[in-house]
């Protein structure tokens, strides 16, 4: 049986762009992780800097 919830890397945040020609580039930063309900198929909006912080809320 699936866990409701479950751990997953975070949508890392866009911070700025820059130009180099004919290119733009996105400068991202990595957020951490956030918590996924599988029986509503949507991420929760709470953030952990670490996994085995995200992985203690789970247990």
């Amino acid at each position: 049986m699936m866990s409701r919830f479950v751990v997953v890397p975070a949508i890392p945040t866009e911070t700025g762009s820059m130009r180099n020609g004919s290119r733009f580039y996105c400068q991202t930063v990595p957020i951490g992780f956030n918590l996924y309900d599988n029986e509503e198929k949507l991420r929760l909006k709470t953030t952990y800097q670490i996994r085995e912080e995200a992985e203690g809320v789970v247990a």
